[in-house]
């Protein structure tokens, strides 16, 4: 009887050993593959994966903290005073185009620590009555900013009104100019689009895209219809031209802000003077809603707004065509005088 469970002990012990010594030779395994595949070396020598480019923390806090507090009028005099805050005069303006994608650009651009945006549209050089209130007044409608950062405002309706240029030229002639642009059917499409949208929600009919963007007479383009006037933008450029010379524009690409914003954001910070800031870390892709969102840090994130991507209509093609001949010899003049080119129709 002793001899039998001598005999069971021995076995028993022999069972665990044999696990003990298995689960040992796989750790060595492991160890060895993980080896193969993270080389171990001296600290010193270690090379550290680059993070991705993030804004500053304290940079993000004065900019989202104090600066939204004087957005909302929460800041005493004496915080404007001690942080030596300032309300500036746009450096820069986006004056251009309607449904280009103006309000996605100055978000974007508002990324960069060295930017602070005028939220809502000013329309102090296209609108008489508040052009005639004066520079000052213009002034107290910018946000508060650090000497060290530029104002942009955005108001798309400077690009094709006549008396605009020489009223900016006149705040400052030295201003740069920043124009963001589709493929002009395309945005002549989402203009239509958003009008359509208003007049829906207050219950108006309006006519269909091909009866106001063909003349039904001549059976021509309509250039009396806005939306096409629109889209001819060497037109508008030209006046401008009057004014200031090309090297104070730069034309930004609507349609690949869309699909891949990061190269053309690079290229208005290097127009702009700004330090290289905005990186892929504070881009990414929304698949809900089709469009990339901004991320300012981990906690902040924010999308445009519901309203931006409409569905657009079906349009007839024939009148599709018919347009894209009509805006391609505008479209290479614009190429010329810019250039920059574009793969429109």
């Amino acid at each position: 009887m002793l001899f039998k469970q001598q005999a069971l002990l021995r076995q028993k012990l022999f069972v665990l050993g044999s696990l003990a010594i298995g689960s040992v030779l796989y750790l060595v395994a492991r160890v060895g593959t993980l080896d193969r595949l993270q080389p171990i070396c001296p600290i010193e020598n270690r090379l550290t994966p680059p993070e991705p480019e993030q804004i500053p923390l304290r940079t993000l806090q004065f900019k989202r903290g104090l600066l939204h507090e004087l957005r909302k009028g929460n800041a005493t005099k004496e915080q404007i005073r001690l942080h030596n805050l300032v309300q500036q005069l746009p450096r820069a303006i986006i004056i251009g185009v309607r449904k280009g994608g103006t309000r996605a650009l100055l978000e974007m651009l508002n990324l960069h620590p060295a930017v602070v945006k005028a939220s809502q549209e000013i329309h102090f050089f296209d609108n008489d009555q508040n052009y005639a209130r004066g520079i000052d007044w213009y002034r107290g409608k910018m946000p508060f900013s650090f000497p060290h950062q530029i104002t942009i405002e955005k108001s798309p309706a400077y690009f094709i009104t006549e008396e605009v240029p020489e009223r900016i030229f006149k705040m400052n002639s030295s201003i740069k100019l920043l124009i963001i642009v589709r493929e002009p059917t395309t945005r002549a499409v989402s203009d239509y689009t958003q009008v359509l949208e208003g007049k829906e929600r207050k219950n108006k009919t309006y006519h269909k895209f091909e009866k106001l963007a063909i003349d039904t007479n001549t059976c021509e383009v309509n250039t009396k219809y806005k939306a096409v006037r629109t889209s001819i933008y060497t037109k508008h450029l030209e006046r401008w031209l009057k004014y200031f010379p090309v090297k104070q524009f730069h034309i930004v690409d609507g349609d690949r802000l869309i699909t891949d914003p990061l190269p053309e954001l690079q290229l208005v910070e290097r127009f702009l003077n700004l330090p290289s800031r905005i990186s892929q870390y504070n881009l990414y892709f929304n698949a809900t809603r089709g469009f990339y969102c901004l991320r300012f840090n981990i906690v902040f994130n924010k999308c445009l707004a519901g309203s931006k991507g409409r569905i657009h209509p079906e349009v007839d093609p024939s009148v599709v065509t018919k347009l894209q001949k009509f805006f391609h010899p505008f479209n290479q003049k614009f190429y010329q005088i810019t250039g920059r080119t574009f793969n429109w129709p």
